[in-house]
Parts: structure tokens; C-alpha cells; sequence
């Protein structure tokens, strides 16, 4: 057990863009083999393309060499081919950056490169008038530790979009092949960093969507009127930054990510989800939810829930034995992947879900948070 929370206080959720250096963790020498992601519980085989992009209009920020952003971009979407070579979860290189960058040891380097996903690679997309969801990973996560959740929303029959933010995490893998590193982790004790990396999310983001039409050949699969957003840690508080700036993304949901792009002072009436860990609740350490909750003037909710990325699936094949009183990891997926999914079904398929509005005897893992109201329930 402690080994499990040494390694979820390094990798798993937090609701600031910059973390503090992580402390050494000690997995046990008895890794479980490959991590196996829960398949997905739509209806639709799922496919997955990598598109690299480059902004040639502004430099990377991180990069002072480097006159032009470079973008590594991730699509799941439905298909109908469901045999075929399945999509890599990271590159044997993406592995060891990121299990050294997160202090982690006493497995092989290569550990995660050998994660088995769903997604067929390269498959012909399928579908028409599909809603799009834009998601962005936590600081230091390769966009990958979402895929779970990624492939999930494309079997119940989204786009997916998924961005790696160029030197803002352990590895990104660019279209000649470098590998670039965590440029931006020398820079997160600066006054003012998350406020400046979520405006360069920001900026990426209406990039992607800008070049989607006519550097995916499946682009015309996509109703461009239904677009969200949906963030971890720093990528959910950018989910703001980019309602903020960007009229075309309907819709957003942030989890567990501290917030630093201002919402104007006369409120923002698209729909909007908080999902915070057990730690993040109204009335603790991070103030800014409660201050921004003021001012989302449409609808709106703020949950609680354990995980939101796959690290709870790989903890066996980092060996770190079994979660104790964690949630299992199958079911940690299944709760952010379920609300997560009727968040998106309501308000970009226009579909009623009741469990947003209360607690589901279905979920009791789930509270369901009213600033001002009191305790979650």
C-alpha cells in the first residue's frame, strides 16, 4: 500500500500545473507483465491516427532555438475495422523518459511501451456528424495516460483529439523522430507559470482546430458546431483558458486542475464540469474553483471522484501491487470514463442524464459537491 501512494503522490492527480519534485518511489520487484487497458464500452470499434503539426505563425515557447511550435496530435474515432495492429501506448524511449522523470525504478524502462491498448492503428474512420472532444494531459503526462478514457468516448461515437504539449511533458515524440523533453519543468517555480502554460494551451489548441479540416483526411466526419473540452490537472484548467478565448468549443470539463485563466466578470454561460479528487471539495487547500463556480452563470456541476487517468491500470505492471483501499482500477476507469461520457452526451448530443443531477446509489464512489451548500454528498 505504501508503495501504491508513493507512486500516485508522483504520478496520478494533481490540481496544481506545476508539481513539487516528486519523492523516489520503490515498486516491488514482482511486476504483474504487460498493463491491459479495460476495453471500451461503447458499440463502435475505436481507430487512432498521429498527425504532427507546426505552427509556423508563432516560436515554442520552451524552446528559445526553435522559431515554430511544434505539435505532436492523437485521433481515436469510430470505425468499422476491428481487426488490425493495435496503436503503441508509448515508444520503448517515451517509457524511460517518463518512468525516470517520475522517479519511478526496479522495473524495465521499456515497461510502458509494452501496455496493450484497443485502438486498430491507421484504421479507416467511420460515422458522420460526429461530436469532437479536444483532451489535454497534466504536466509531465504524455497525452497517453488519457487514452483509456480517449478510447472510450470514440466507441460511444466521438472524435477524439488529443494533444501533446511540446516540452511539457517527460517525452513527446515529433514527426522526424526526436524526442523532446521536459523543457518547461525547468521553469515551473516561476511567478506566473500556470497562468503562462495555460494561455500557451490555449494558443495549441485553436491551432489543432484551425489545421483539423484540412490535415485529417476523416475531418469531414465532424459536426464543427459540437466541440469540447476536457483536461487533466494543467490540461483541465486550460479547458477554461480556451472557453475563454475560443467560442467554437462549446463545452468543458476540468479535472483536478487549479485554474488560472480569469473568467470575465460578467460570467460564462457555457456548460461547464469540475471533477476534483477526494482532496479537491469546496472549502479546501485550491480556492480558485470556488471563486470561479461563482461565475459560470449556465449550467454547471462539481464532482467528486478517485482517478482520472490510466496510471491506476499500470500500477501492476510497475509493480506496485494491489491499491488496498483504492479503488480497483477497472472501476476507478469506469466511474471518470461513465460521467465524464454524460457530461459530453448532454450537452453535445443534446441527450437528458440524470446522473448528473444527483448522487446514484449506482456510483456511490461519486459525490456530488454545492459550494456554499455544505458537504459534498
Amino acid at each position: 500500500m505504501r508503495h501504491l501512494l508513493a507512486v500516485l503522490a508522483v504520478l496520478a492527480v494533481s490540481a496544481c500545473a506545476a508539481p513539487t519534485p516528486p519523492r523516489s518511489a520503490a515498486p516491488s520487484p514482482t511486476p504483474t507483465g504487460p498493463a491491459v487497458l479495460p476495453e471500451p464500452s461503447g458499440a463502435h470499434p475505436v481507430g487512432t491516427t498521429v498527425l504532427h503539426l507546426e505552427d509556423t505563425s508563432r516560436p515554442d515557447p520552451w524552446d528559445l532555438d526553435a522559431e515554430t511550435r511544434e505539435l505532436k496530435v492523437t485521433l481515436w474515432y469510430p470505425t468499422r475495422q476491428r481487426d488490425g495492429e493495435r496503436a503503441p501506448y508509448m515508444t520503448p524511449r517515451e517509457s524511460e523518459l517518463f518512468l525516470k522523470g517520475s522517479r519511478i525504478t526496479g522495473v524495465p524502462y521499456d515497461a510502458l511501451s509494452r501496455t496493450r491498448t484497443n485502438a486498430v492503428e491507421d484504421a479507416e474512420p467511420a460515422g458522420r456528424n460526429l461530436p469532437l472532444v479536444v483532451l489535454s494531459p497534466g504536466f509531465t503526462k504524455p497525452l497517453s495516460t488519457l487514452t483509456s478514457l480517449a478510447e472510450d468516448l470514440a466507441s460511444r461515437g466521438y472524435v477524439v483529439a488529443g494533444i501533446d504539449h511540446t516540452h511539457e511533458s517527460y517525452a513527446t515524440t515529433l514527426a522526424d523522430g526526436r524526442v523532446a523533453e521536459c523543457l518547461a519543468c525547468d521553469s515551473d517555480a516561476d511567478p506566473g507559470f500556470g497562468a503562462g502554460v495555460v494561455q500557451v494551451r490555449a494558443a495549441d489548441v485553436s491551432f489543432v482546430l484551425d489545421q483539423l479540416p484540412s490535415r485529417w483526411d476523416g475531418a469531414g466526419l465532424i459536426d464543427r458546431s459540437r466541440i469540447a473540452m476536457a483536461g487533466q490537472s494543467i490540461g483541465g484548467a486550460s479547458s477554461v483558458a480556451v472557453m475563454v478565448k475560443d467560442s467554437r468549443v462549446r463545452a468543458g470539463i476540468d479535472m483536478d486542475g487549479t485554474t488560472y485563466a480569469r473568467i470575465p466578470e460578467g460570467g460564462f454561460s457555457r456548460p461547464f464540469m469540475f471533477i476534483g479528487s477526494p482532496e479537491h471539495v469546496p472549502g479546501g487547500r485550491d480556492t480558485t474553483w470556488e471563486r470561479d463556480w461563482k461565475l459560470l452563470t449556465g449550467w454547471k456541476r462539481w464532482i467528486v471522484i478517485q482517478s482520472f487517468t490510466d496510471l491506476p491500470v499500470l500500477a501492476g505492471a510497475l509493480g506496485i501491487g494491489p491499491a488496498g483501499p483504492e479503488l480497483a482500477a477497472a472501476r476507478a476507469a469506469e466511474l471518470t470514463r461513465t460521467y465524464v461520457a454524460a457530461f459530453l452526451d448532454q450537452h453535445l448530443k443534446a441527450e437528458r442524464q440524470p446522473l448528473l443531477d444527483k448522487p446514484s446509489a449506482r456510483y456511490p464512489e461519486v459525490a456530488h459537491c454545492a459550494p456554499g451548500g455544505g458537504a459534498c454528498l
